[in-house]
């Protein structure tokens, strides 16, 4: 083995060891964490960013408490739970944890294909296939996420004092869906450029 293609090992095994590290973080304290606190007794609150409502009336000095919630804030605010029940807990983590779940899928995809960089050739049919999953990852974290923190926001307040106050709303991330676009057309290049690479070999 030359210093060239033992470098491109290390360079590939460095970069498929900071992608594990990567995951390992996000599925401790994305996933596994969130899911151990919702049975937890330790902590005594819990906050879910809302929108308020441009009507809703907020008293000096921007908090208002009913019922072991407190709703501080103008226009983004924060809905503090005190002391919530598992149901509760369960609603307020859904959304990150999907979020997190989603984010161990690339993570997870980009380490399989970082492996396959050791050969030294990229357009492997394998890699179109796991940028593909990568787009439709991200596609749901513009769309899905956002669609569940909306969901558990209305039955979180629903039959509150807080339910006319806090505006549910629904905003897909246009940066998100154009990163998954983007990523599904690279996808593609990768496609064309392993059937390129299969032509130029079936010549020679």
């Amino acid at each position: 083995m030359n210093i060239k293609s033992l470098w491109r090992r290390l360079d590939s095994l460095a970069l498929e060891a900071v992608l594990g590290l990567t995951l390992l973080l996000v599925s401790l304290f994305g996933v596994l964490l969130p899911i151990l606190g919702v049975t937890s007794l330790l902590s005594s609150t819990e906050t879910h960013d809302v929108r308020i409502d441009g009507t809703a009336q907020i008293p000096s000095p921007g908090a208002l408490s009913a019922d072991a919630m407190t709703l501080r804030g103008t226009d983004n605010a924060a809905l503090t739970f005190t002391h919530p029940s598992v149901a509760e807990r369960l609603l307020l983590i859904l959304p990150g944890v999907t979020n997190a779940l989603l984010l161990g899928v690339i993570l997870g995809l980009l380490v399989r294909m970082a492996g396959t960089f050791r050969s030294g050739d990229a357009f492997v049919p394998q890699n179109a296939r796991y940028l593909n999953g990568i787009a439709l990852a991200v596609l749901l974290m513009g769309v899905l996420v956002p669609l569940l923190h909306s969901i558990t926001t209305n039955i979180l307040i629903s039959g509150t004092p807080f339910e006319s106050k806090i505006k549910i709303t629904y905003e897909i991330s246009a940066l998100w869906v154009l990163a998954a676009i983007l990523i599904a057309g690279v996808a593609g290049a990768f496609r064309h450029g392993t059937r390129l690479r299969d032509d130029v070999e079936g010549l020679v």
